[in-house]
């Protein structure tokens, strides 16, 4: 019972760091792996798709403060739609503990990526080179997607840092990330349908608290400086992954 409600609780804090910094859904395989025991491929599949109504729910909320840039998000989404599926495919192909190691890695350096980001600058990226900037955002796209169906994490984990370091304004490639899950989750999930498995039944609990989350975390993007709380995001995913580093190479 109290496992069950740790659980659902961190599901929730995951929605929360989803819809406001973009970087949340990085520590639902591993939560699952660490609160459940679930094995490590059935963990990334079954949260990759909960992030596709994560996705929906974060969509929905941005689109409905005006804070997606559909142009951006359109070349994003073509390159994550393919590259999630092959990253579902990789999956298949890679051992428990080759995953569960790359899943560590990944969350600590996006918990540093986190703290040491500070307030990027607001124009967008490349903006005298429209081409360049779609083939950039393509690319973005395909890292995020592929990356997401690689380990389960959902693609704002990588499509955020990626836009922001390139130059687009925080709440943009926020905005422009929960598009990108939509897309990325959806091809990945057809890529863990044809080479794995997901439990449907947990994702099924999960979502409902995975979206309330989502809203509530998207109405605190909009009110308040989330400079405090990426630190926050920051310090919890380098600990989480400490952590998670510890159980698999011990």
């Amino acid at each position: 019972m109290l496992g069950s409600i740790a659980l659902l609780l961190a599901v929730v804090g995951v929605g929360i760091l989803v819809g406001s910094v973009g970087v949340g859904g990085i520590l639902l395989p591993s939560v699952l792996t660490m609160l459940t025991g679930m094995a490590i491929h059935l963990s990334m599949a079954t949260s990759l798709f909960t992030f596709i109504f994560a996705g929906l729910a974060g969509t929905f909320f941005f689109h409905r403060q005006g804070s997606i840039d559909w142009k951006l998000a359109q070349p994003v989404c073509a390159g994550a739609a393919v590259a999630a599926f092959l990253g579902a495919w990789a999956n298949s192909r890679l051992n428990a503990p080759s995953l569960a190691l790359i899943l560590a890695v990944i969350i600590i350096l996006a918990g540093i990526y986190t703290l040491r980001s500070g307030r990027a600058e607001t124009q967008a990226a490349w903006g005298s080179h429209p081409h360049r900037q779609r083939l950039l955002l393509v690319g973005i796209g395909a890292v995020a997607g592929f990356g997401s169906g690689l380990t389960g994490v959902g693609g704002p984990v990588l499509s955020v840092p990626l836009m922001v370091l390139s130059g687009f304004a925080p709440l943009t490639a926020i905005g422009v990330s929960q598009v990108i899950q939509i897309v990325g989750a959806a091809s990945g999930t057809l890529g863990n349908l044809r080479y794995g498995s997901i439990d449907f039944g947990v994702a099924g609990l999960i979502i409902v608290f995975e979206i309330g989350g989502v809203f509530l975390g998207a109405h605190i993007a909009h009110i308040v400086d989330t400079h405090i709380l990426k630190k926050f995001v920051g310090m919890l995913c380098i600990i989480v992954g400490a952590v998670f580093l510890f159980r698999t190479i011990a």
